[in-house]
């Protein structure tokens, strides 16, 4: 009998292999350009279009079976086919007539859509991107788009720089609300975890008009956690390994969502080792520091990421709360912090790679968000809350300096490895309406924001804080004719800051007297600014065109106004000054965009101009009160000059090799002020990269295969501001190949990379690190391997 059974079992799993069958094709737009990212859907089975538009489902069975293929920015294609055999179906998907307010998934087709109703400059980033240049942070995994630096700190924490713009003159949102955290600081990274990110997008020069101040120079706006389709569970295994820092890393998403209900959750746990550079030693002012093979002691770290989602979608009303914890222990490199490089422990750190000792730093970045939207006949409401918590402390081994007790008091009620300590909350409400008149989409909205920050630990450099932020903005975009479209906006903005009083907590003699001395006064400060902008499309059959100008402004931080201790990360003592005004800037952004049969061709450039650009400039003082004799840096005013742009052209030789090449140059200059004629810190050299990418289908258990080659070269940086070193040129290569490997109905995806081919020495301008002498990280192997279910 149970051979009988399983006979029959036999005879039933061959026959539904014999009726199962493929269907196959390719997706395009209405001119014949191929669509990739499509979603494809036939009873329980997916799939994405490729690159060059083609698809493949695989399992289909016989009979009538409902096909389904969506692309944000088209109309549904919604149809039944007979299936009894495989099939090979070709599509064009139409443009959609209603107007998108939503980030959306990048591909070439939609992505001209998205240029053709901007006036300004934007990039369009996927997942997929992100896991092929999977790097050491979400930010750095971007910086082959034009335009985008980082300033990085060791290799897992890093900021944006948008055309030379960086800290808090470029929003980072997430999730529709702003992320706020202790970004002032040159060594403090942003607490984004990049496995859990869908969708970027970038919007290069001032965005003011929509999201207030510290737009200046840019917006990254990140989307996290897609909403699952109707009737589905699932989710994904990544794992990353990376040579180099000997990390490994992991993450598990699972979703399921029935009709209107929806949850989806996600853990990642990252945990490296310090990490190598291509040299033996640094040099740090006149000090050289051994390095123990060749590792940057004590930069090893963990972090631990955890996200969940859930709400209900409906028709025309949808709300989704979004909660996420991550927490991060990060080493600092020992010898570039404190007040002497040369008084460190070498061989405690050198004991072992993947330890964390002193100095260090821990963060926990807490965050609630809820997204709520209204489909009425006739308008759109959409509001966002958000609350986030920033805790991060500063880990070291006491440093007295000054008139600071030369041993730790057992009696102060401060832990005394605790340097610094920072406690942000921030309350956050954006509400916006739209709706359309006649051939104006118009849109209205409010930003508000509320922040206090608290401080602890024996070091001092900020006083305590709160800050609140409230703007209202009014948008039009009008649709003059079919092909050209004009973009108006003004905002008003008002904000408080009040900073608190802060006194020494030791004494320090004073005319024969000891004294608790005060080093902060409480500055109570208000700042109201306007924001506008006028833009304009201009989109033929292969040639889009977009101008726009307009104002934006930035309040000055805490840090500006009222800072007055040493910087530990770079032997420095800086002082606030509570007399700066906002800064604002002016600026010109022009773009064309052609593209026809195998050529895709784009070029931005920008002019920029600030009234008042706010700046730390070294002084010839020097601080032996506090600072142990470190140089005294001031916060400063002066008119600045900025302009430059990007260059992208992509070849596509046919359906398999592509080239291509992204330049970019930024030049910026004083114009008044101490250092009149000297550019700005941190301003990235001009730059060209090189890529050559194969791409191939090998059947139906390999796809999506590819391999890729680039080659960045970066000119040399001799436009500095002292007490900037110049840095030199330098060249690097990276590899990349990946595949999507299919076992009947799984399907696992594996990227692969060297980083840093041949192990160059380097310095990137825009790294906190390069201003201490330390090169950029050496050759690194890095494998990505994800595993949907």
């Amino acid at each position: 009998m149970r051979y009988f059974y399983l006979h029959l079992l036999l005879l039933f799993s061959s026959y539904s292999a014999i009726s199962q069958y493929t269907i196959s094709g390719k997706i395009s737009d209405e001119n014949n350009n191929p669509l990739a990212e499509c979603h494809i859907h036939i009873q329980n089975k997916n799939a994405i279009s490729h690159q060059d538009g083609k698809f493949s489902v695989f399992g289909i069975p016989k009979g009538k079976n409902r096909l389904l293929i969506s692309y944000i920015g088209y109309e549904t294609i919604d149809t039944t086919v007979v299936v009894t055999q495989n099939l090979v179906l070709d599509f064009k998907m139409k443009t959609s007539v209603s107007f998108i307010n939503e980030v959306v998934v990048k591909s070439d087709g939609l992505e001209q859509k998205i240029k053709k109703e901007s006036a300004q400059h934007v990039e369009i980033i996927n997942q997929g991107f992100i896991e092929k240049n999977i790097n050491g942070s979400l930010m750095q995994s971007l910086e082959k788009i034009g335009g985008i630096n980082t300033i990085s700190i060791g290799s897992g924490q890093s900021k944006p720089i948008i055309r030379g713009l960086g800290f808090n003159r470029v929003v980072v949102t997430e999730n529709g609300v702003k992320h706020e955290g202790q970004q002032w600081g040159s060594d403090h990274g942003l607490e984004i975890d990049q496995y859990a990110v869908d969708q970027v997008q970038i919007i290069k020069g001032p965005a003011s008009l929509q999201y207030g101040s510290d737009a200046i120079g840019g917006i990254i706006v990140i989307e996290k956690n897609k909403i699952p389709k109707k009737n589905t569970f699932g989710g994904s295994l990544t794992l990353t390994g990376k040579t180099n820092n000997e990390l490994f890393g992991s993450s598990l998403n699972v979703f399921k969502r029935k009709e209107s209900l929806f949850f989806d959750t996600r853990i990642t746990y990252n945990d490296y080792a310090d990490y190598k550079v291509p040299t033996d030693h640094i040099s740090i002012y006149s000090y050289r520091a051994p390095l123990y093979k060749n590792r940057l002691r004590n930069t090893a770290g963990n972090e631990l990421n955890l996200h969940f989602s859930t709400g209900i979608l409906k028709d025309k009303f949808s709300s989704v709360f979004y909660i996420s914890n991550l927490k991060t222990k990060t080493g600092l490199f020992a010898n570039a912090h404190g007040l002497e490089p040369r008084n460190v422990d070498t061989e405690l750190h050198d004991a072992s790679d993947r330890d964390i000792q002193n100095p260090s730093q821990n963060i926990n970045h807490f965050k609630v968000i809820n997204r709520t939207k209204l489909n009425g006949n006739t308008f759109k409401l959409e509001f966002d809350l958000g609350f986030q918590n920033n805790f991060r402390e500063e880990y070291s081994d006491y440093i007295s300096h000054g008139y600071m007790p030369s041993n730790y008091p057992e009696t102060l009620a401060i832990k005394e490895t605790l340097e610094r300590g920072f406690n942000k909350n921030v309350y956050s409400f954006n509400g916006k309406i739209s709706f359309t008149i006649n051939k104006h989409a118009i849109s209205s909205g409010i930003n508000t924001e509320h922040q206090n920050n608290s401080i602890g630990g024996w070091g001092f450099i900020i006083p305590a804080y709160t800050q609140t932020n409230a703007g209202l903005f009014v948008y039009d975009k009008f649709k003059i004719t079919k092909k050209t479209i004009l973009h108006t906006g003004i905002r008003y903005d008002y904000g408080t800051i009040k900073t608190k009083s802060y006194y020494d907590w030791f004494t320090t003699p004073v005319n024969g007297n000891n004294e608790y001395l005060q080093r902060a006064n409480t500055v109570n400060k208000n700042f109201g600014n306007i924001s506008w902008s006028f833009g304009i499309n201009y989109n033929s059959d292969y040639l889009l065109m977009r101008a726009n100008i307009g104002k934006s402004f930035r309040m000055p931080i805490a840090k500006e106004l009222a800072s007055n201790g040493v910087n530990y990360h770079q032997f420095s003592y800086e002082l606030g000054n509570p007399d700066l005004s906002p800064e604002e800037s002016y600026q010109l952004d022009l773009g064309a965009t052609w593209q026809k049969n195998k050529i895709y061709v784009d070029i931005n450039p920008f002019l920029n101009y600030f009234s008042n650009y706010i700046y730390l400039n070294p002084t010839p003082e020097y601080d032996y009160a506090y600072g142990a004799g470190n140089q005294i840096y001031e916060y400063t005013e002066s008119r600045v000059l900025r302009y430059g742009g990007e260059l992208k052209i992509d070849y596509n030789f046919n359906d398999n090799y592509t080239a291509g090449i992204v330049g970019e140059y930024v030049y910026s200059e004083q114009l008044s002020g101490v250092k009149k004629g000297y550019t700005l810190p941190f301003s990235p050299p001009p730059s060209v990269l090189l890529h050559f990418t194969y791409s191939k289908d090998f059947g139906q258990n390999i796809q999506n295969t590819f391999a890729s080659v680039d080659l960045k070269y970066v000119t040399e940086q001799n436009n500095i501001v002292p007490p900037e070193n110049k840095t030199p040129d330098y060249h690097v290569i990276n590899l990349g190949l990946g595949s999507d490997i299919v076992w009947g109905t799984q399907k696992v995806n594996i990227r692969f990379q060297i980083q840093n081919v041949f192990n160059k020495k380097y310095f990137n301008h825009t790294s906190f690190y390069r201003l201490i002498g330390v090169p950029e990280p050496g050759r690194n192997f890095v494998l990505f391997v994800k595993i949907p279910f």
